[in-house]
This record gives C-alpha cells, sequence and structure tokens, in this order.
C-alpha cells in the first residue's frame, strides 16, 4: 500500500483501535507463583480517536464484574520510532511505568518496560497481534530473569461491537 507523502513509519499503527469493542479477558489469578488458575471476565473497551494524526491515541476499557476501568494513553515518538504505552487503573489513579515498542512487517507489536509486581521487579511485555477489521488479541507477559523466559498473565480478545461503527 502506498503511503502519502510525509508518512513515518509507525503514524497510524494503533488506528485500528477506534471504535468500540466486546473484551473476553483472561488472567492468571497469582502471577509469579507458579499457579495455573485463571479468572475469566468480560470487558468493553472504547478507543476515543486518532489524535496527532495517527501519532496518539487513549481508550478507556471497562471491567463491571471486577469494579474498576483502565485507560491507556498510547504516544508515537518520531525520533526512535515508537510507542509507548501508558496504563492507569481506576482503582489507583496512578500512571504505570511505560512499555515502549513497535510493530513488524508481520503486523505484530511487541513492547516492553521494567515494573513491579507485588513487590518484584518484573520486565513486562505487550504484545498486539491477530489484527483484523473485527478482532485483535492482547496479551501480557512479566518476566523475572531480564526476558530470557516470560509468563503470559493477561490476555484479551477483542471483538467490534455490533452496530457500532469502527
Amino acid at each position: 500500500m502506498d503511503q502519502p507523502s510525509g508518512h513515518r513509519p509507525g503514524i497510524g499503527d494503533f488506528d485500528f483501535l477506534v471504535g468500540t469493542w466486546d473484551v473476553a479477558n483472561r488472567r492468571l489469578v497469582a502471577p509469579l507463583t507458579g499457579g495455573g488458575e485463571w479468572d475469566e471476565f468480560p470487558g468493553t473497551a472504547v478507543c476515543h480517536g486518532t489524535l496527532f494524526g495517527g501519532a496518539a491515541n487513549l481508550d478507556e476499557i471497562a471491567f463491571p464484574a471486577k469494579g474498576f476501568s483502565g485507560l491507556t494513553l498510547r504516544l508515537f515518538d518520531p525520533v526512535r520510532e515508537e510507542w509507548s504505552l501508558n496504563w492507569v487503573s481506576s482503582r489507583t489513579g496512578l500512571l504505570q511505568p511505560p512499555v515502549h515498542g513497535r510493530f513488524g512487517d508481520d503486523g505484530r507489536g511487541e513492547f516492553h518496560g521494567d515494573d513491579t509486581h507485588d513487590g518484584t521487579p518484573v520486565r513486562c511485555r505487550f504484545i498486539w497481534s491477530g489484527i483484523t477489521s473485527a478482532s485483535a488479541y492482547w496479551e501480557q507477559a512479566f518476566s523475572t530473569d531480564g526476558g530470557a523466559s516470560w509468563e503470559t498473565n493477561w490476555t484479551m480478545e477483542l471483538r467490534r461491537s455490533e452496530g457500532v461503527p469502527g
């Protein structure tokens, strides 16, 4: 596909999210403990639009069964040609450390950052994949060994909501 004159790689990578989504969440009950019990619950995500000409976007995801919501602000750094994904939960109101990365030619996005989980320093990884006009897949994983091994602890299967334009 030809890009418009002046288009920068990465601009518009998250435009696919604009609209309303039904989200099937699957979250590991006790990350980093070796446990294999998963909690499954629904959510609804609304991406409010493309900002800065495709170099930013904002979405809110509600988890009614869990009593909280989250907000993600995505910003594209044109110098590094990478995204920062910034998350905040309504439970704390505190912006978490961002993850940074980009999409590859295969349409898969991978983003990494440093964080803590229950006081344990972790390397955090987000992956966006399986992106179509009607669906997408996201997962989060933690590593306690600098990225040599990963434990996936949260997945989201997104399906565009019926009757809601994208």
